[in-house]
């Protein structure tokens, strides 16, 4: 049966997440910006409160992969950080002005996260060439990838996906992301043959504000959360 990790925005989603029968769950902030580092209050109570494998997006700001000198100490920092809270994995990537794989970057990652496992994330779809990104993934010693094979979504990614799938044999795990629902995950998983998925299974809630006034600022929406019920349609979908 194939594992479905969930992008989950706060500790709430988290909780969400293996409730609804998730394998795993990439803890992050801001999921609608694409994800950055979630507090440190975020992931005591999401280890504290998860007893599936806890992995955690590791990415100081949004925007692009291309990382200066103290961006990356701070990425250090963190993944140290995540370490010592006892948590099983991080999501990393990072890319060089030119759009390959930072292989020094990476190495650096690695090594501070010495007993955790390692994903690479969607940074991977901005490589121009990623039969050879992913090579380079293999190398540098990452245990999976994310990415949507280059295309805006992993439906459309689909055939690139495949290929990528059977590059890796059983080298690294290829786990398409971007676009997964429980009307689709099944048939990607046909065509892939990926052993991994990733989905964000979020919707919006209601605002808990009793008072809703006009909003010019943008500031009274409801948030954003990971929905047991989306999760336990894509887990019996891969079933």
């Amino acid at each position: 049966m194939a594992l479905l990790e969930v992008a989950a925005n706060s500790a709430a989603s988290a909780f969400a997440a293996q409730e609804g029968g998730a394998g795993r769950v990439e803890l992050c902030a801001s999921l609608d910006e694409g994800g950055v580092t979630p507090s440190h209050g975020t992931l005591v109570l999401a280890r504290e409160g998860l007893e599936i494998p806890l992995y955690v997006l590791i990415r100081p700001r949004a925007g692009d992969f291309v990382y200066d000198d103290h961006e990356i100490e701070a990425m250090l920092d963190d993944i140290m950080h995540c370490r010592e809270l006892g948590c099983d994995g991080v999501v990393v990537g990072a890319l060089t002005p030119e759009g390959d794989i930072d292989v020094d970057a990476c190495e650096r990652f690695l090594d501070a996260a010495q007993g955790m496992g390692v994903t690479f994330h969607r940074a991977f779809d901005l490589v121009e060439d990623q039969a050879a990104a992913l090579e380079v993934l293999i190398e540098l010693g990452f245990e999976r990838v994310l990415t949507s094979g280059g295309m805006p979504g992993a439906v459309a990614g689909a055939g690139r996906l495949a290929r990528l799938v059977a590059q890796a044999g059983q080298r690294i795990s290829v786990m398409p992301g971007a676009g997964i629902e429980p009307g689709n995950v099944a048939a990607l998983r046909d065509l892939t043959r990926a052993r991994e998925f990733h989905a964000s299974a979020k919707r919006r809630l209601p605002s808990a504000m009793l008072r809703a006034p006009a909003d010019p600022l943008g500031m009274g929406a409801g948030e954003t959360r990971t929905d047991v019920d989306t999760v336990r349609a894509l887990v019996a979908a891969l079933a």
